[in-house]
């Protein structure tokens, strides 16, 4: 079987490296030649780990190739994958479908022979059923099937979440189409993986129900620590004892700074304004939002009052940019509050993060510092705040962190050392729902 996959982003260069891998011919399409050519170099446009390895074994074994000449990819595709971003369009918070509507256009001039055509972006409920009236519009005679195909990949383990997933979702009322699916899934079911098969409209939602209720667990978390820290309870154990409880489970029950990412942020928004358009408003996401967008707000504070109540004219460390380990993904990292907080302070930010710079870069005020290393943001800083919880971060020095820092200050946004520890070494130490 052939597949061509169209878009090179996070989804699709994954995703398509990925079927590969089962053996299935792959054509990766995108429209930017430059990224192309540096595919073809083995440069990946991402941070993932591991995916340069796999995207080099695949090439040598000629089963992935990648190209900007949309029309042949489909012309001889047995499926073809839309994997286009959907970002949050502005001023709504709707899912922006151009590219999505876009795709399904090119295709629709590119087809030849019965094709199943998948929409693996994330993408609002009836959206499936667009993309088939567009392509129908375009080319009536042409012989296809529309099928929803959710991608469940978290950043940094995004490889192993496709090639062991928890479950796959496919939405199609099609007999012909669930066959294909079946023949691209078929490692999977070997596997006995749980293969989910609904209507599109369903298998849409799915994707949706399962982020914000995520995002709903993070939020609560949140919440729930800053209730500890009232109280003198330790969230790390009120935690692990709901965790503990089958119908709640323990993932996503680590308190922080605050949900961002390419997935939680934009898709809670939209299935807020999705469901206002069935008129079937969900007032517990939109709280959801509410409490996140006012958490990341709040963190900068945070910082300020334990330095004090001021830090103008300060110098503060900040460890980890991106909104979590193991990616260089920026797109709405709480740091991007918190940096943009502390510079409105009045503070100097010196930073290092080990993947996201680059990106942060174009994020985050002109005025911030970015060091070589974790060390380099150190000298004279009244306080060292860590972000994001790289696993460097954790085997971080904290003799020589103490003899760097103006004060022996840590503010601790994702608790990773202990209270009691810390203060045994001697540090001024604030962390998360902990007392």
């Amino acid at each position: 079987m052939r597949i061509a996959m169209i878009g090179t982003g996070y989804v699709g260069l994954v995703s398509g490296t990925c079927f590969s891998e089962f053996g299935i011919q792959v054509v990766c399409v995108d429209k930017d030649a430059r990224k192309i050519d540096l595919l073809r170099q083995n440069v990946m446009p991402i941070y993932e780990p591991g995916l340069d390895e796999l995207v080099a074994a695949n090439v040598e074994a000629n089963r992935l190739s990648f190209t900007t000449d949309l029309k042949s990819a489909v012309a001889e595709a047995d499926a073809v994958f839309i994997a286009v971003g959907t970002p949050s369009r502005r001023g709504d918070g709707h899912a922006d479908l151009s590219y999505v509507y876009a795709a399904a256009e090119e295709i629709a001039d590119a087809l030849n022979g019965y094709t199943v055509i998948v929409t693996k972006s994330t993408v609002p409920v009836s959206t499936g059923d667009e993309v088939e009236r567009i392509i129908r519009a375009r080319r009536p005679d042409a012989e296809f099937d529309v099928v929803s195909n959710p991608e469940f990949l978290r950043e940094g383990s995004a490889i192993n979440d496709f090639l062991r997933p928890d479950r796959v979702v496919i939405g199609t009322e099609s007999e012909r189409a669930r066959k294909v699916m079946k023949q691209l899934y078929r490692v999977l079911y070997l596997i006995e993986t749980p293969i989910v098969f609904t209507s599109r409209r369903t298998s849409e939602l799915i994707k949706y129900a399962g982020n914000t209720f995520l995002a709903t667990k993070i939020s609560f978390i949140n919440e729930i620590a800053d209730l500890c820290e009232k109280v003198g309870a330790d969230v790390h154990d009120v935690a692990k004892g709901i965790g503990l409880d089958g119908r709640i489970g323990k993932k996503f029950l680590h308190p922080g700074p605050g949900y961002g990412g390419s997935c939680f942020p934009k898709d809670t928004l939209a299935l807020v304004q999705t469901a206002r358009d069935f008129n079937s408003p969900l007032s517990i996401i939109e709280q959801v939002i509410a409490v996140n967008d006012r958490r990341k707000k709040s963190m900068a504070d945070r910082v300020v009052a334990a330095c004090g109540g001021s830090v103008s004219g300060k110098a503060i460390a900040v460890l980890g940019l991106t909104f979590k380990p193991n990616t260089d993904d920026m797109r709405d990292s709480p740091s991007i509050d918190i940096v943009a907080g502390l510079i409105g302070a009045g503070a100097t930010v010196r930073t290092f993060d080990p993947e996201g710079m680059g990106e942060a870069k174009k994020l985050l005020p002109s005025q911030v510092i970015y060091c070589d290393d974790a060390y380099a943001t150190l000298p004279g800083a009244e306080c060292l705040v860590i972000v994001t919880e790289w696993n460097e971060f954790r085997a971080i020095d904290l003799d020589r962190v103490k003899t760097l820092l103006a004060a022996p200050r840590i503010v601790d946004l994702r608790n990773v050392y202990e209270p009691a520890e810390m203060q045994e070494l001697g540090f001024e130490y604030y962390s998360i729902g902990r007392v």
